[in-house]
């Protein structure tokens, strides 16, 4: 199996149609971690398992509703 393509906080926010400034946040909350973080303190993410992480907190919100 592959491993997954780790891409750039601008590059999730692109694909995920968010701002890079809701990613940091969704990041700070503990909402999202990142795959890894590189030396120079950069956040690389794997793209399926933000969606994953957001899917999952969605569901969370509705059973609280």
């Amino acid at each position: 199996m592959p491993s997954a393509r780790l891409v750039s906080t601008g590059d999730l926010a692109r694909a995920l149609g968010l701002s890079v400034r809701t990613i940091q946040r969704y990041r700070n909350e503990g909402l999202i971690t990142p795959e890894v973080i590189t030396k120079g303190k950069h956040a690389r993410w794997d793209v399926d398992r933000v969606k994953a992480e957001l899917r999952e907190l969605a569901e969370q919100d509705r059973d609280d509703a």
